[in-house]
């Protein structure tokens, strides 16, 4: 499986059957934290076996069911999007891998004796790792003009506008990222034939930068690192 095709086939799924995950994957798994962590500056860990995480009354308000292996997202208080970022590539190999996964932000207990987390540091949310009891479903698509920005003003005054293929395949890819109930709240903006921005938008209930790390890395996906740069 491409990174492409797990972005299509990968939606959030908070049940899990009892089955432990191969050592082979944590392997994996553990060679692209290490990774992640060098690049992004960050302190992600595997934690395996561990059901107590989501065995209290905010697990099951959040319907999640056979929990025992997540992703701690910890690195410094500052690194939303750089944890959205990183999350988000482990969440897309570990759906190569076979695996299912959610974001967590709130419905699980912290378990300090399982991670590490460092002075200056935080933990900034988890991700649930396992064999899903299914698939999960595709969250609803909104129209792409709604999140994008051409020529310093919103496409949707100007959806005359021609835009290159590799861009539409990038926001096609964004509009399947997973954010904060489903909050979307971003904009990528073609600024020159190549340069692209991106931006978060205010969200009363947070993990707007953190969602815009996630969309990032699978606009990078869908669009191809080679077809664009980020505006310095």
């Amino acid at each position: 499986m491409t990174l492409q095709e797990a972005i299509a086939a990968r939606h959030s799924v908070r049940q899990y059957i009892e089955k432990p995950i191969e050592e082979e994957i944590i392997k994996r798994l553990n060679e692209e934290i290490a990774l992640c962590n060098q690049e992004g500056e960050l302190h992600i860990q595997l934690v395996t076996n561990e059901p107590k995480a989501f065995a209290g009354g905010m697990a099951k308000y959040g319907k999640f069911r056979g929990v025992s292996n997540y992703l701690a997202m910890v690195g410094p208080k500052w690194a939303d999007e750089a944890i959205g970022y990183y999350g988000e590539r482990l969440v897309l190999l570990a759906q190569t891998l076979g695996l299912n996964s959610c974001w967590v932000g709130l419905s699980f207990r912290k378990q300090p004796d399982h991670y590490t987390i460092a002075n200056g540091e935080k933990l900034h949310c988890v991700i649930s790792l396992g064999y899903g009891a299914n698939q999960g479903v595709q969250h609803p698509m909104r129209p792409m003009y709604q999140f994008v920005i051409v020529n310093g003003s919103m496409m949707w005054r100007q959806r005359d506008v021609v835009l290159p293929d590799w861009f539409k395949r990038g926001m096609d890819a964004v509009l399947r990222a997973p954010t904060a109930v489903n909050q979307q709240k971003f904009f990528f903006e073609l600024i020159f034939n190549h340069i692209v921005a991106a931006y978060a938008r205010f969200s009363l209930i947070g993990y707007s930068k953190m969602d815009l790390g996630i969309a990032k890395y699978h606009f990078e996906v869908g669009a191809g690192k080679e077809n664009f740069n980020w505006q310095k």
